[in-house]
């Protein structure tokens, strides 16, 4: 933007030089129609590199609209007898036109949550790692299921069927987004 300025600066005094000249009914000299010259593709140029700057910017689509997120109503797996971690599920959808992350999970009234990914290993088995984030893509949603991506969250308290536990998604480029999920009892 600096560079940009200065070369409008030179291309206007340029130009205030050729208008003087010729108000003074002088001919101007080959260095004045240079400098001149010069200083007007100088601008030109700029404003080129900026539109084809502008158009890659575009066509990589950092330049359309925000992700926008939607968490739907989440569900927690009611915790074992005596045991305090357990497993939530959202639904996020991705109404923006940018792709979009998720990068942590809080909550006021669970401990420690992580974000695990199950991958199938081999004939019938399946590993399961703690990741950093997850991809929501533009235009698409993802859907939390226990053989794909879920939270495991350590409760605080016991809870009962029906109880709504209060969650904060944050999200790379949409910021923190409140959730709610309720306690449900595990399919048999």
């Amino acid at each position: 933007m600096h560079l940009l300025r200065i070369a409008i600066r030179t291309a206007c005094r340029a130009v205030n030089r050729l208008v003087k000249v010729v108000a003074e009914s002088r001919r101007p000299s080959r260095r004045s129609l240079r400098e001149g010259l010069l200083a007007t593709l100088v601008p030109v140029i700029a404003c080129l590199t900026m539109l084809v700057g502008l158009t890659a910017w575009t066509r990589a689509g950092a330049a359309g609209s925000p992700a926008r997120i939607d968490v739907g109503v989440g569900r927690v797996l009611l915790p074992a007898a005596g045991k305090e971690r357990t497993t939530a599920f959202f639904r996020i959808a991705n109404t923006g036109d940018s792709d979009d992350q998720l990068v942590g999970v809080t909550s006021p009234v669970a401990g420690e949550i992580t974000l695990n990914r199950h991958e199938r290993v081999g004939e019938g088995g399946e590993a399961t790692r703690t990741v950093s984030s997850a991809n929501i893509p533009a235009g698409d949603f993802l859907v939390m299921t226990s053989d794909t991506l879920d939270l495991t969250i350590t409760v605080r308290a016991r809870r009962q069927v029906g109880d709504a536990i209060p969650f904060v998604l944050h999200f790379r480029r949409s910021g923190p987004v409140d959730a709610v999920a309720f306690v449900v009892r595990p399919r048999a």
